[in-house]
């Protein structure tokens, strides 16, 4: 039977968005069934309007499937994705998690494994922080976190143990290199290996 896995992400200006669509093709080509789901956007419009990027990728997601408490339910894995806000995650992305607690009451959140992949503007823009800023509702949720570590050589190159992250410098148009595409597929791997026997 294939491992279940649903990416439950946030993305802006679409550096999330590429990193959710690597996890997911290589998901699919390890056999996995995946469900790539983006959170509802509740920016102001204003603020929407001000950003070329922001706004061009609010109109190329429009119309695909938006996460539900079903995705998670329904997974053996979850990767939750979230650009950094000051060391944190974004307010799009929190506000999904907080209406959870319906199937967390039942604990339908529990016993899967999740993990985390992050983009700031900097190298010191706060991805650790974000990412463990994260794990605070996995713990809740009763998940397992399978953060990377330094699970394999590859880690080392790209520094992040806590998941992936990428630096999109100050336009956020620096595209994704190998390092951070290497250190993507061995996340979404993991992920699915400890997903299916959790699952079991």
């Amino acid at each position: 039977m294939a491992t279940k896995l649903a990416i439950i992400y946030y993305s802006a200006t679409g550096t999330i968005d590429t990193m959710a669509r690597r996890l997911a093709a290589t998901a699919e080509a390890e056999g996995a069934e995946v469900r790539l789901r983006h959170v509802a956007e509740i920016a102001p419009r204003e603020a929407i309007e001000s950003n070329d990027a922001w706004k061009a990728h609010v109109e190329a997601v429009a119309g695909e499937p938006e996460a539900t408490a079903d995705d998670i339910v329904w997974a053996d894995a979850v990767l939750f994705g979230t650009p950094t806000r000051f060391g944190n995650v974004a307010s799009q992305l929190k506000q999904f998690l907080d209406t959870l607690s319906g199937p967390w009451s039942q604990g339908q959140l529990a016993d899967k494994a999740y993990a985390g992949f992050t983009s700031s503007q900097t190298a010191h823009g706060g991805q650790e922080t974000t990412l463990l800023a994260l794990y605070n509702s996995v713990h809740h949720f009763g998940g397992v976190v399978v953060s990377p570590g330094y699970t394999d050589g590859l880690k080392f190159v790209d520094g992040n143990p806590y998941g992936v992250s990428h630096v999109t410098g100050a336009n956020n148009d620096a595209p994704l290199g190998d390092a951070e595409n290497d250190a993507l597929d061995h996340l979404v791997r993991r992920a699915l290996r400890i997903g299916a026997a959790l699952a079991g």
